[in-house]
């Protein structure tokens, strides 16, 4: 079978590999349908992921048909729709019984899919703990809607969930991605009193007024003056930084009000610093990833029932003969790319 392997630094490659097989009578076999590339796939393929390991095959994001599953895997069965959880977790670990799924114990726990194990940019993946790791997809959703649950989705959805949001809250997200936007879809859903998008990009400005006419949006060279005259207390409620830059690490605290959280959802490439003596007295709550995603089947529920759709956001669509140049587009961010999905042929 064909896989994006991870060869070296700086180099992705399309390679023949064998098909996987179970290893364990909790995994199970899926066939990949449709998968998309993920930003953290950039950070891969440019070494900022030490935990990555050269030779694996890459991606985390996908959707696929159970083909075969482990004697102990009991959730789902061959001929099975599911999504593809972007964590590997055991469920029974201290962590996982607390829903923190990301600091899964297990040697294979945490983001493993695509990283540390062999992931989904192919036309076969193994998925370990499939009982936890897997969710069926109803009927009436299809691959396309189902696409980012399992990881940007659960992203989105994680980091609304943790920001202790409020219906008076003034919220600031910053950065309109595909993670930013899936952030915004499900801040929305806890119904603060004013929702703030800040954005560099025109065109993803464009694409936040056009979809979200509620949401406001400004730039990142007014965004200070433009949170303090939308704001009831000298700043934003909640601010969830998305955009991972050094700039606007600083800003997501600089934006947030005295005593307000600030979700830091974005990976960096680099430390950040945080300059306590400039920031004394604002009293504020930090919160940090990654993402504990373990809510698929709440969030394929809302999308079954309209409340959420990502849809929009896949602007291309690439076979897999030709990911390198889905790549080349997403990294370059050419042609309005949003994001990229990799159909699977057959």
């Amino acid at each position: 079978m064909f896989a994006y392997t991870y060869v070296a630094k700086g180099r992705f490659e399309l390679l023949d590999k064998p098909k996987p097989a179970l290893q364990d009578s909790r995994d199970a076999i899926v066939r990949v349908t449709l998968a998309s590339i993920c930003t953290s796939d950039l950070h891969i393929k440019h070494g900022s992921v030490p935990r990555a390991v050269p030779g694996i095959t890459v991606g985390h994001e996908m959707v696929g048909i159970v083909e075969e599953t482990g004697s102990a895997v009991t959730s789902v069965r061959p001929g099975d729709r599911v999504t593809v959880n972007v964590e590997t977790f055991c469920g029974k670990c201290f962590f996982c019984q607390h829903g923190w799924v990301n600091n899964c114990t297990d040697p294979n726990g945490g983001w493993a899919l695509g990283c540390r194990i062999d992931g989904g940019q192919a036309e076969y993946v193994r998925v370990p703990y499939a009982g936890q790791g897997l969710t069926r997809i109803p009927d009436t959703v299809t691959d396309r809607q189902a696409l980012f649950v399992g990881d940007i989705l659960a992203t989105g959805y994680w980091a609304a969930d943790i920001s202790g949001i409020n219906a008076g809250d003034t919220v600031l997200i910053i950065g309109a991605g595909p993670t930013g936007i899936c952030t915004l879809q499900c801040v929305l859903l806890k119904r603060p009193k004013r929702v703030i998008v800040c954005e560099r990009d025109p065109q993803r400005q464009a694409f936040i007024k056009e979809h979200y006419p509620q949401v406001l949006t400004v730039g990142p060279e007014s965004v200070y003056e433009f949170i303090l005259a939308h704001s009831e207390h000298g700043g934003a409620d909640v601010v969830l930084e998305v955009a991972g830059s050094p700039e606007t690490f600083r800003m997501a605290w600089q934006c947030a009000r005295p005593n307000a959280i600030v979700t830091i959802v974005a990976l960096y490439d680099e430390a950040q610093t945080l300059p306590l003596p400039e920031m004394y007295g604002k009293n504020l709550t930090f919160k940090t990833g990654g993402v504990d995603g373990c809510k698929c089947a709440e969030t394929l529920a809302l999308i079954e029932q309209g409340k959420i759709d990502t849809t929009p956001l896949i602007t291309h669509t690439f076979p897999l003969k030709d990911i390198a140049s889905a790549y080349d587009l997403f990294e370059n961010r050419r042609d309005g790319v949003i994001k990229a999905a990799i159909q699977m042929e057959g």
